[in-house]
């Protein structure tokens, strides 16, 4: 079954959080594809990302504007993070899409603070991303301590949180590999917090049982000597 991120007509800004590694950047640069493809407004796209991970959204820049989608960040020195402008009239703008791909931990996450009165309208969807292959992701416990110090940094209110299981190892990720992570994330959050679907990469996506709710995604973040399994 097909996933959606727009399960409000009134959503135009999508903000995506998690921990570091668990795949927040990569979902967010399919929806701006997705999104590009469908044409009906300007996408713009915000790395936010201040924690300096392996991979940036930032580093496929190019392809994105190629794809018409307009890529918003600004260079920065390890010490010194810049936060780029633009971010709250676009926001403002029904016209417009906008994703906001924050940094990996409650360091990243403090930089939306200010944003927090915006961020918090019906008009945003704000997607917290659980990798259960992560460290952090791992038990209700570790995902409850990072969350508490995301949300008190960048003051998203809790009711705002939807949930997104993206069961991942990278390239050579297995079917069986995601309906392991599927289950794992089931029984980590089934019990507290619905989960809205999980993520897959496409080819994987399209053999997986109808009943599951899934969001195709290709690989973009990748290494250059992996770009053949991507």
């Amino acid at each position: 079954m097909r996933a959606d991120f727009r399960y409000d007509d009134k959503v135009t800004n999508f903000v995506f959080i998690g921990e570091a590694g668990c795949g927040k950047s990569e979902t967010a640069i399919n929806l701006a594809y997705d999104l590009a493809k469908e044409g009906s407004k300007p996408v713009h796209f915000f790395d936010l990302d201040m924690t300096k991970p392996l991979f940036r959204s930032r580093d496929k820049a190019k392809p994105m504007e190629e794809a018409g989608i307009t890529v918003h960040f600004e260079e920065q020195f390890y010490d010194a993070p810049t936060l780029v402008g633009g971010v709250r009239p676009l926001m403002a703008d029904p016209d417009s899409w906008v994703i906001l791909d924050i940094g990996g931990d409650y360091i990243g996450a403090r930089e939306i603070g200010g944003f927090a009165p915006i961020v918090n309208r019906d008009n945003t969807a704000v997607y917290y991303i659980v990798n259960s292959f992560r460290p952090w992701s791992a038990t209700i416990d570790h995902i409850d301590g990072v969350l508490s110090q995301v949300l008190g940094v960048s003051h998203i209110q809790l009711e705002k949180l939807r949930f997104i299981g993206n069961p991942n190892l990278g390239v050579r990720t297995t079917a069986e590999d995601v309906l392991k992570g599927i289950e794992d994330t089931k029984a980590i959050l089934g019990g507290v917090v619905p989960i809205d679907f999980f993520c897959a990469k496409r080819q994987i996506a399209q053999a997986l049982p109808d009943d599951i709710k899934v969001y195709p995604v290709d690989l973009h973040l990748t290494y250059f000597w992996e770009d053949d399994l991507a």
